[in-house]
């Protein structure tokens, strides 16, 4: 190549580009709309259900069309990113000290587009009203009678729902259909939530399964979310009754429904309301779990009382599962994830980080005095 042709390119790539300052405003944009997000709840209400259901509904067709997760495969080609991206640098970028600021800051604002799309279309979700507050609510101190009361209630309709549910020779309940099916009903499920509560968003969208669902439960992680791609992703590897649950919590945040616990109890308002009674099967036993695991950090012996009451066939399905989970339980990648995880809830204004899923607790408890007063 020419020495002029060489020099010229050189002075190219001393100069920051123009997608550089389009990116840097598209971020500043999306900073000025978060930090006005965390001062007004009533900004981010409305936010959320507009321009965040718009982006949110975008990239969930943009990605409808896939048969597998996008964001998985993603992922799994970050290690070869990395290294295309350093091989480059290497060979074309070190010619001089401002040649390699230069890039360093166009990789800074190539990654901003992240930051922007979390913003847009989902990170604004972590600011609005509390649910509680928008489903006629009110929470607050949770006794250890709460607590009972509350477990008793859904004792009862366990065991009601376990009548309708069969189970296989290894404890576990049998979903008596495939993933696809399993989605069209929580998405019929979903459609008198959203009748009832307009801030839930009313969108047509397939859950993911994992390809790589066994060595994710290693992370602990049963479904995820991806707000990058607008897929919510499905651990397949897990047991029958976790699934529609989860399934409903992931779809709940492609619908904008951001914190943890509220995820939780939007699962739980959709998957106790379907028509088919495997679904709600599993609705008041993951539920169940939640305020039973808080009724024994409470009163050790009225959680005994009350497991005494569940059904055989559902207390099998429990020590099933806790056999299943001692295969991931003692895990480097689950400490990793978790605390990963906690970082990230924390960052956005959780301050009980990844605690923050049990908290469904106080939304359950509030939910059963409410029907109690009805």
């Amino acid at each position: 190549m020419p020495k002029k042709n060489v020099a010229k390119r050189v002075r190219n790539y001393e100069k920051l580009p123009i997608y550089f300052y389009v990116f840097c405003g598209i971020f500043a944009v999306a900073l000025i709309l978060y930090l006005i997000a965390v001062i007004s709840p009533a900004f981010a209400n409305g936010y959320n259900s507009t321009v965040g259901a718009a982006v949110r509904a975008a990239l969930a067709h943009l990605t409808s069309w896939i048969p597998f997760s996008l964001a998985e495969i993603l992922i799994y080609a970050i290690p070869l990113l990395i290294i295309a991206v350093a091989i480059y640098a290497y060979r074309c970028r070190c010619n001089s000290w401002r040649s390699v600021l230069v890039y360093i800051g166009c990789l800074i604002s190539v990654f901003s587009i992240l930051f922007s799309l979390f913003v847009f279309g989902f990170g604004i979700g972590y600011h609005t009203e509390t649910l509680d507050r928008r489903l006629g609510m009110e929470t607050g101190a949770v006794s250890a009678d709460d607590l009972y009361h509350t477990a008793y209630w859904l004792v009862e309709e366990v065991n009601t729902a376990a009548d309708g549910v069969s189970f296989g020779e290894d404890g576990f309940s049998l979903m008596p259909y495939e993933i696809d099916e399993m989605n069209d009903r929580l998405l019929d499920a979903f459609d008198p939530i959203c009748d009832a509560y307009p801030f839930v968003q009313r969108l047509d969208s397939d859950i993911k399964p994992v390809l790589a669902s066994k060595l994710m439960s290693y992370t602990h992680i049963t479904g995820v979310y991806t707000y990058f791609t607008g897929e919510a992703n499905l651990n397949v590897a897990f047991p029958d009754y976790t699934l529609p649950f989860t399934a409903a919590h992931e779809l709940a945040h492609q619908r904008g429904i951001a914190r943890e616990n509220e995820a939780n109890f939007v699962a739980f308002l959709v998957t106790s309301s379907c028509e088919d009674p495997y679904i709600r099967y599993t609705a008041y036993l993951n539920l169940f779990e939640y305020v039973a695991n808080a009724l024994y950090r409470a009163d050790s012996a009225r959680y005994a009382e009350i497991l005494g009451m569940l059904d055989d066939r559902v207390v099998e399905e429990l020590r099933a599962y806790s056999a299943f989970f001692d295969t991931y339980r003692d895990s480097v990648a689950a400490d990793v994830s978790d605390a990963v995880n906690d970082t990230y809830l924390k960052l956005h204004g959780n301050t009980a980080g990844t605690a923050s899923y049990g908290l469904v607790v106080d939304l359950a408890v509030a939910y059963c005095r409410l029907l109690q007063a009805r």
